[in-house]
């Protein structure tokens, strides 16, 4: 296509994303042949601020830290401080997983792909909701108690907090803390200066984008925003990084042009060819949706080593997203097109980031079909959620009144979970709290729907509220579990995995 038609139809892409869904601020930004032919930024760092986005605004790239990640340790091994088959014991002796077996057989790049046998985003109650009183110390004595529910390297189920303990192997390995080190190997020499790890001080660095969620009227709303001091977060290696979209391109074009850009003062890549095969090498099979199949003609899909691998239109493509509450990324990579783009938004966007993404890709993979639209891919989305079947537990949920302390006077009292801590269950004013210890967000009413409990949480942008479990056994203390009221939320909910033990009474009013 003609470099000023592609400027057009992507420029076109872009304000047609905008206006049909109206982020708070959204930047995007498309590398072809080395270069950056498109890089436009519309809306604000807070609505109604009054303060624009531009190509050095920060935002939380969320996920898309796993494949930074993922490339300090790469980095480390060409150095020859470790190797991708090293034990992790070899560097953190104390790291335990449930069973002593896995514990021994875990090598550093089982940390990278997804294969643990533990459930999906388990142990993510660990790192969000943001702020929290955990630790990474915390996070990785907790994988001990987080009970696996498949073979260890038998399938894929997505995990963040094995990222953390992979960023904690590179500090060993590496001799100095994670955000020392990814200073030092990753953002330096690729000329990344914007970007953000570690802690830090928000009016020192300035220009940073805020998260939002959708108020009542539909208007964006600014959430979790940041204070004077951005604290160095557990989360870090697996999802906390920042960077401008100018940073993000940046990273691009090295991943495309490695001989181009990001050499050292020697002329030699950023990376070895070795180590750059090993990141995007088929590692572990992913399923491949229908939407794979239908949209994109896919035949396959799996996971590197911090990226996803598939192909499109028979073209190779290697992605990943980023999601967080109120802060959404992608980055797009087609190597044999020599092409990559990048959509970062300060706002919940996944159809927003799912459509924009489609049409991009498709600019390059089949660029002489005009109907692939904004609209055409809105379209399908909404098709898809009509064919859904409607879920009766969603239902149930929405009958609800406050539960009163003598309708759970059975159940109050203090609990304990190895791993997530502890929380309360108690009395206040005429009605019952859940307070969690080291998870404040965590703090809600406990509230009747028919015969169940459920937490309706305080915080508006926790927003996956929990289904309410009480057994009484004949011996030992009272149990409580819990469970998301809609199955389909985030899976970073984890409820299903705590198992708490009555441990004592509510504290004297």
């Amino acid at each position: 296509m003609d470099a000023d038609l592609l400027a057009a139809s992507l420029g076109a892409a872009f304000d047609d994303a905008f206006e049909r869904y109206r982020p708070p601020g959204l930047a995007v930004g498309i590398v072809v042949d080395g270069e950056v032919v498109f890089s436009r930024t519309r809306g604000e760092l807070v609505a109604g601020g009054g303060e624009g986005i531009d190509g050095e605004t920060l935002f939380k790239i969320a996920s898309n830290s796993k494949a930074m990640t993922a490339a300090l340790l790469a980095r480390l091994v060409d150095q020859g401080r470790l190797d991708w088959s090293d034990p992790v014991v070899r560097h953190l002796p104390d790291f335990r997983m449930h069973d002593d077996w896995v514990t021994r057989e875990m090598q550093v790049r089982d940390l990278l792909i997804h294969n643990s046998g533990l459930g999906a985003g388990a142990g993510d109650l660990m790192l969000w909701p943001e702020p929290n009183l955990f630790t990474r110390d915390d996070v990785i004595r907790g994988l001990r108690h987080l009970e696996p529910v498949y073979s260890f390297r038998s399938r894929y189920a997505y995990d963040n907090t094995l990222y953390i303990v992979a960023g904690e192997v590179a500090a060993a390995a590496g001799g100095a803390p994670y955000d020392v080190l990814m200073r030092r190997e990753l953002f330096e020499p690729l000329g990344m200066g914007r970007c953000q790890v570690g802690e830090w001080r928000r009016d020192d660095v300035g220009n940073i984008a805020q998260p939002h969620m959708r108020g009542e009227d539909g208007a964006p709303v600014a959430i979790r925003e940041d204070g004077e001091v951005v604290a160095d977060v557990p989360m870090m290696a697996a999802g906390g990084i920042r960077c401008s979209l100018d940073d993000m391109l940046a990273w691009t074009r090295m991943w495309l042009q490695p001989d181009r850009f990001g050499l050292d003062a020697e002329g030699r890549p950023w990376l070895s060819p070795r180590q750059r095969e090993e990141m995007w090498k088929t590692h572990m099979p992913m399923p491949l949706s229908g939407r794979m199949r239908d949209w994109d003609d896919s035949h396959f899909s799996a996971y590197g080593y911090g990226w996803r691998l598939t192909d499109v239109d028979g073209t190779w493509k290697v992605s990943h997203t980023g999601t967080l509450s109120g802060m959404y990324s992608a980055l797009t990579l087609l190597p044999q097109l020599d092409a990559g783009f990048v959509i970062l938004v300060n706002g919940n966007a996944d159809e927003l980031r799912t459509v924009l993404t489609q049409v991009l890709v498709k600019r390059f993979t089949r660029p002489a079909d005009t109907s692939l639209s904004v609209g055409h891919y809105a379209a399908l989305l909404a098709a898809e959620r009509e064919s859904r079947p409607a879920d009766a537990s969603h239902v149930t949920a929405q009958t609800r009144d406050a539960a009163t302390p003598a309708q759970v006077a059975t159940f109050t009292g203090r609990y304990l979970d190895p791993w997530f801590g502890e929380v309360s269950i108690c009395a206040e004013g005429q009605g019952v709290a859940f307070r969690s210890a080291r998870s404040p967000k965590l703090s809600g009413a406990v509230m009747r729907s028919e015969a169940r409990l459920l937490v309706d949480w305080h915080d508006p942008d926790v927003d996956a509220e929990a289904w309410l479990r009480f057994e009484t056994p004949v011996a030992g203390p009272a149990r409580l579990t819990m469970a998301k009221v809609d199955p389909d939320a985030d899976f970073s909910y984890d409820y299903e995995d705590l198992a708490f033990e009555r441990i004592g009474d509510c504290a004297a009013q």
